[in-house]
């Protein structure tokens, strides 16, 4: 687990469902989960150095610019 501790991943678990529309769908509660998870797992690559420019990715993956 990261380091965000159980009672806080409780409230924003909470904060997540509370904020879906009446209709909303098992999808829905999943994508916002993974996209919450994915961006904090982005920010702590951030944090720890662990980056690339988009130039050297793209060269990488032999993208165009």
């Amino acid at each position: 687990m990261n380091s965000t501790d159980s009672n806080e991943m409780k409230a924003i678990a909470h904060r997540l469902v509370d904020s879906l529309p009446d209709e909303a769908t098992w999808d829905d509660l999943m994508e916002r989960f993974y996209v919450r998870q994915a961006i904090e797992a982005g920010l702590r690559d951030l944090t720890q150095g662990r980056v690339a420019a988009a130039a050297e990715v793209r060269r990488q993956f032999g993208l165009v610019e």
